[in-house]
């Protein structure tokens, strides 16, 4: 009896051992990733749409009705202020020049030397953004020939509850659309003082004027805006899959001991810049210690 009662209590510690150790193996951590503090240029992005569009617009229009003669420039051309760029005759010139035609050359000639064209000068220094009438066309004096910008510039909308990260100066980068490897520059140099409503939301225009232009800016262009709200250079920082949170409290990993002993230390820390890859460590972590993560025990 009593060597059967020995042998129930062995194996009861064979068995209390053989869990111990599976336990004591499951739940040993594996090391799945590892890093350092490192120095990095982080910045917080705020992401909106835009578009292309001329800062002044300015359609040429006639102040009579009549006929064009010549047009003189054409799309993408530069003009100056003052500068002759449409020909144009009065409904009553193109009545007198077209009779006059019909009772011979000598009699045309004559009316030209008489009546004289109008030109039509350019208002501003510029470009030529839209040809919309050609020569021989009969135009009213509320319709544009041309339509001219002074400069092309990035207007983008922003939703009110973005506005606080944006002021005038801020910087921004741009791709346009139709060209995304087109990556462009910018500064803030606008933000709208009335607000516009859109799908319900209210929104704000904000201008954005480009440091240097692609050579296919063109008016209407769609443009991702990438406007910078927040930056700091040589950032102390670690890649935000070694954080932990819960709550407001943030945590990481800390490795110690020995490379053949190591051990890990839960350690609470500050935080600073966070670009949604990388995060600023203010306090809590020191340079050379190394911060892990674990593989995960499920199978």
């Amino acid at each position: 009896m009593k060597k059967f009662i020995l042998i129930l209590i062995l194996s009861a510690v064979a068995a209390t051992a053989v869990l111990f150790i599976f336990k004591f193996k499951s739940s040993k951590q594996v090391i799945d990733e590892e890093t350092t503090l490192k120095f990095r240029d982080l910045a917080v992005e705020l992401r909106e749409n835009g578009c292309v569009k001329p800062r002044n617009r300015l359609a040429v229009k006639p102040s009579f009705g009549g006929r064009v003669e010549k047009i003189l420039v054409n799309e993408g051309d530069k003009i100056k202020k003052g500068q002759i760029i449409v020909w144009m005759s009065s409904s009553e010139r193109v009545s007198i020049v077209d009779m006059a035609r019909a009772v011979g050359e000598q009699e045309y000639m004559k009316c030209q030397e008489i009546y004289k064209q109008t030109p039509i000068v350019a208002y501003m220094d510029g470009f030529i953004i839209s040809r919309q009438k050609e020569p021989g066309q009969t135009v009213l004096h509320d319709e544009a020939i041309l339509v001219m910008a002074d400069d092309l510039i990035v207007e983008a909308v922003i939703d009110e509850t973005d506005l606080r990260y944006i002021k005038n100066g801020s910087k921004a980068k741009m791709y346009l659309d139709a060209y995304p490897n087109e990556k462009f520059e910018g500064i803030v140099e606008h933000i709208s003082y009335e607000s516009k409503l859109s799908d319900n939301v209210t929104i704000y225009e904000v201008r954005i004027n480009p440091i240097k232009k692609p050579k296919v800016f063109k008016s209407g262009m769609t443009v991702t805006v990438m406007i910078t709200i927040e930056s700091k250079n040589n950032a102390p920082s670690i890649d935000n899959i070694f954080i932990n949170e819960e709550g407001d409290k943030k945590t990481v990993t800390v490795k110690t001991g020995t490379t053949d002993k190591p051990k890990f230390e839960t350690r609470e820390i500050e935080t600073g810049i966070n670009n949604s890859i990388f995060t600023e460590i203010l306090s809590g972590l020191k340079a050379g210690e190394t911060v892990v993560t674990f593989k995960s025990s499920k199978k």
